[in-house]
């Protein structure tokens, strides 16, 4: 019989990214306590329990966490509240008596990034550092699987994207680059991976792909700045939202999402899928 070894917290099991992880780990043999707002939409896994504790439910969140020395913190849902909540779950973890977290961040996070949310995660990073806990970062690029929706139903991408470029990273390869640390965390203490796709695509080429892999026609169109905001205004969101959204986009024109690393095949065994692939497999974690 495998010894399933420590056991390991997972965060957004019943997401996109962290059931993709924690389908690995139970493949692996792990044992897992996932972490969940509804344990009635967490996975069926071998070797894995569901306790329900939302990231600002400190106390259910350190009773959760009890016994668990290694956490996959899956960063929370987009909020104006986030940091707070990630702070929340972080102080937690740290009085339950856990010793390493890996955080799933954001490929160039800084205090002054473009991307909004980027500075979120680097707000994040630095409240973990403080703590002293054991800690690895996976800095992930935008992800490969949102861009087919970013098409409006016109199959129209607009953006102030200018001619900058992208290396998108498939979700499936951050969750193997996730699952491969968690089962040996002691060897990437310390480190900080930025995780990318294969190639860095303009969106021009982005529309191209979409359209060469779905028969569906798309193309890019540019916007200014306040055309973006203008454009997206009427759908209600508030500003810190529309300030993400449009974000996305100025840091690709900014060139600040183009880099390529080597982290996905040094850390999977396997190259970096392509646009091109994730659309031809059908393995897009989004509609």
């Amino acid at each position: 019989m495998t010894d399933p070894g420590p056991l390991v917290g997972v965060t957004g099991a019943t997401g996109r990214l962290g059931s993709r992880v924690a389908r690995r780990l139970a493949a692996a043999g792990a044992a897992q306590r996932l972490l969940v707002r509804d344990p009635a939409r967490a996975p069926q896994l071998p070797g894995a329990a569901s306790v329900r504790a939302p990231f600002a439910d400190h106390s259910a969140v350190r009773a959760a966490l009890e016994g668990v020395p290694t956490v996959l913190t899956v960063s929370a849902s987009e909020t104006a509240d986030r940091v707070q909540q990630h702070v929340s779950f972080i102080d937690a973890a740290v009085a339950a008596g856990v010793e390493h977290l890996v955080y799933t961040s954001f490929y160039g996070a800084s205090p002054d990034c473009t991307f909004t949310l980027g500075r979120d995660h680097y707000a994040t990073e630095q409240h973990i550092r403080a703590t002293g806990l054991r800690f690895t970062f996976l800095r992930d690029n935008f992800y490969a699987d949102i861009l087919p929706v970013l098409a409006g139903d016109d199959g129209v991408i607009r953006g102030p994207a200018a001619d900058g470029r992208v290396s998108a990273v498939a979700q499936d390869d951050i969750a193997d680059a996730a699952a491969a640390i968690l089962r040996n965390p002691g060897q990437h203490t310390g480190i900080t991976y930025s995780l990318t796709g294969p190639q860095a695509l303009s969106l021009d080429e982005v529309a191209e792909t979409l359209s060469a892999e779905s028969g569906r026609p798309v193309r890019y169109q540019r916007e200014t700045v306040e055309e973006a905001y203008a454009s997206r205004a009427p759908s209600g969101a508030p500003r810190w939202q529309l300030d993400a959204w449009v974000s996305t986009y100025t840091a690709i024109a900014n060139g600040e999402v183009a880099g390529i690393t080597d982290d996905i095949p040094t850390l999977t065994g396997h190259p970096a899928t392509s646009l091109a692939e994730l659309l031809r497999d059908g393995r897009s974690a989004y509609p």
